[in-house]
């Protein structure tokens, strides 16, 4: 069930609203980058998405095929969402970071479902061969 939610980063620069169905479940990564983030994400269409506040703050950071745009707060440096498009997961996306809901309770994160990929192969649709440390 899509329930709205809001989230922020540590300084609450930044400021959002998305409207997410927890149930369907959330991502973890073994790309170079979601490793060293500890990244745990669920991604929403963009009509999904409303930035509320802090949209001068961000600082967009890409690498590899550069479809993801990791959105940073210049202040305190989490990173509450990114965004991108891949054709291969339907088109444009944004990707909420779990850890940067303000309003869930920890029992209800604790239920999300899990899908690891494979992202330090390229391999998007296979979870990599060892998932814990995700």
């Amino acid at each position: 069930m899509t329930s709205t939610y809001t989230g922020s980063c540590h300084c609450g620069a930044i400021r959002f609203e998305a409207d997410l169905d927890l149930a369907a479940g959330s991502t973890r990564c073994n790309c170079s980058f979601c490793t060293k983030a500890r990244w745990w994400g669920v991604l929403v269409q963009p009509d999904a998405f409303r930035l509320l506040a802090g949209e001068a703050e961000l600082i967009d950071y890409q690498f590899g095929s550069r479809q993801g745009h990791h959105l940073f707060c210049r202040t305190c440096g989490m990173q509450p969402f990114g965004k991108g498009y891949v054709e291969a997961i339907g088109g444009a996306y944004v990707a909420v970071n779990l850890g940067c809901l303000d309003d869930v309770d920890p029992s209800v994160l604790a239920e999300v479902p899990i899908r690891y990929v494979d992202g330090r192969h390229d391999n998007w649709m296979s979870p990599p061969a060892e998932t814990r440390h995700l």
